[in-house]
């Protein structure tokens, strides 16, 4: 009894200490962005602050509207490649989850293999067909190549969703005066609704976190988001660590409180769709 007693709170400590150490790098880089740039390589390093300055955040974001332009950037991209990776993920998967297709199991393994890809084997051939398509320096560009990259993602992730479903709800509702396409709108997507938050979460991710393409397909800072905002800190002689780590904060506060707000969403995604077939 004593055993089982002290095993919860031996396995929550030992969450706790592997949650602080997985926090420990969001920690330093909030941190650094306070810290004035004479105490940033002070040795050996204080891990509280005693001065705390907000200079860098003032220099890039209230005397420099620089990167409030690649803040608007980045969205553009993320919620386009958002939207259009659900627009063809969800009709894709439903496919895929409720009709006989022939070819099926090699269409998979296809979306797999691209899933699999590293995106910098794509970043040329994108470029070279982009550019004869009018596409490099566009957002339509950057976010046709991210819904490349996670198209197939979105399309894994949505079909156990469908295929958890009983077969036979299409047809109930269309002996109730539905049509297909009525159907599928108003009896089966809102029941897959977490399975599509999983997916715009991914997605929104995928188009807000690019780096390879954006530097692939963009020249102008009029559409570079804001990973390409953040390369500008890292010189040839050094880095200014300071601004850096200041921008970085700012980048990761829309990841953060999207998986908070969402968080029983995703997690709700992922299970129902983990069904084995």
């Amino acid at each position: 009894m004593a055993q089982a007693r002290w095993k919860p709170i031996g396995m929550s400590v030992i969450g706790l200490v592997i949650t602080l150490v997985f926090l420990f790098p969001v920690y330093w880089m909030v941190k650094t962005s306070i810290t004035p740039i004479t105490d940033v390589f002070q040795t050996p390093p204080k891990f509280i602050p005693t001065e705390i300055s907000w200079q860098a955040y003032v220099d890039n974001f209230v005397r420099d509207a620089q990167m409030l332009r690649y803040i608007g950037n980045s969205f553009i991209v993320a919620f386009g490649t958002l939207l259009l990776s659900l627009l063809l993920a969800v009709p894709a998967a439903y496919g895929l989850a409720r009709l006989d297709l022939k070819g099926k199991a090699v269409f998979m393994i296809f979306l797999l293999a691209v899933q699999m890809l590293p995106g910098i084997t794509m970043a040329m051939p994108l470029y070279i067909m982009f550019s004869k398509l009018g596409l490099i320096n566009d957002f339509l560009g950057l976010i046709l190549a991210d819904v490349i990259h996670s198209l197939p993602f979105a399309i894994l992730v949505l079909r156990p969703s469908f295929l958890a479903l009983p077969k036979g709800l299409e047809e109930a509702a269309m002996i109730d005066g539905c049509n297909k396409f009525t159907a599928f709108v108003k009896v089966v997507l809102p029941l897959v609704k977490p399975g599509m938050m999983t997916v715009s979460v991914f997605c929104f991710l995928f188009g807000w976190g690019d780096f390879i393409f954006a530097l692939t397909l963009t020249s102008e800072d009029a559409v570079r988001p804001l990973t390409l905002g953040l390369y500008r800190f890292i010189g040839q002689y050094g880095t200014e660590w300071n601004n850096l780590m200041a921008v970085a904060t700012i980048a990761a506060m829309p990841i953060i409180l999207i998986f908070i707000t969402l968080q029983r969403y995703v997690v709700g995604g992922i299970v129902a769709g983990s069904m084995k077939e």
